[in-house]
């Protein structure tokens, strides 16, 4: 994707550097995103890539010491060529920020869905934190339909059900649509597919697509799997061990990777064509 270097971008992380105690866990990451984008985060377990997503929502914690610079330019209180810098917000301004402008899809929607209060309430509250002055039936029409846009069957009569009722692929719609109701600039998904079976896991790729494309929303898709990111992203950025090894587009990384690491992570995805006798290759250096 081209830049234009007189705008500024949706998000620009510059230089992070996230530690707890004597541990680097990011170390130097630089990353640009704009409007409508969607960037594929991709490498094993450990390289960095939740801790990165944790820190632009500014839910690291206070064990977590963050240097360096995580610019956003969508906030709905400034002009779009005006930049805040999430790293020193205070807490009350995360807060409006999160949900609002920046929202995050988890991995495991049992463990991020509340199991004794019913879907639609969650829902709908997600709505009405950021929207005080609207009623609770208004807010419950808000929650239905968010719920019938990510294809929730039956929606209004399933309000009422609580998590445990639904399948695991709809309980990550469910998700979807908490964290797409106040209509963000920017959705995080962190390895939204890995509970889900292949069939289901399509399903809902399928579905972020087209929410992408039909609210221009930019997405940072983070996941160890390079082939899932390649059906989502525009571009890749490869991380291992807290710092981005190679960062390009989607068809120069999966076909022309320069960085060793990715080429190991390729060569670790089994196909088709796969010789079966033999081992998978290693991402292990």
């Amino acid at each position: 994707m081209h830049y234009d270097d007189n705008m500024s971008p949706l998000l620009d992380v510059r230089d992070l550097r996230i530690r707890f105690g004597a541990a680097e866990a990011v170390r130097g990451i630089s990353l640009r995103m704009e409007d409508g984008e969607v960037l594929g985060l991709v490498g094993e377990s450990g390289s960095g890539k939740s801790a990165t997503a944790l820190a632009i929502l500014g839910l690291l914690g206070p064990t977590a010491r963050i240097d360096g610079k995580i610019l956003w330019s969508g906030s709905l209180q400034t002009a779009n060529t005006l930049q805040i810098d999430l790293v020193r917000q205070p807490a009350h301004a995360m807060r409006h920020i999160r949900g609002k402008g920046i929202a995050m899809i988890f991995q495991e929607p049992m463990t991020a869905l509340n199991p004794v209060m019913t879907v639609g309430r969650q829902v709908a509250e997600a709505f009405s934190a950021h929207a005080p002055s609207w009623t609770g039936s208004e807010a419950k029409r808000k929650a239905i339909a968010a719920l019938e846009a990510v294809a929730i069957p039956d929606a209004s009569q399933r309000y009422s059900d609580y998590p445990h009722q639904f399948s695991g692929g709809q309980r990550q719609r469910i998700l979807i649509a908490m964290a797409l109701i106040n209509k963000p600039r920017l959705l995080i998904a962190d390895e939204p597919t890995t509970a889900l079976d292949v069939t289901v896991q399509a399903q809902v790729l399928d579905l972020l697509k087209d929410l992408q494309r039909k609210h221009n929303l930019a997405v940072l898709f983070i996941s160890h799997d390079l082939a899932v990111v390649g059906k989502m992203a525009s571009r890749v950025a490869v991380m291992r061990n807290g710092k981005v090894e190679e960062e390009g587009s989607v068809l120069d990384i999966l076909t022309r990777p320069q960085h060793e690491y990715t080429k190991r992570l390729l060569a670790a995805v089994p196909t088709l064509r796969t010789d079966r006798t033999q081992p998978l290759a290693t991402t292990r250096s």
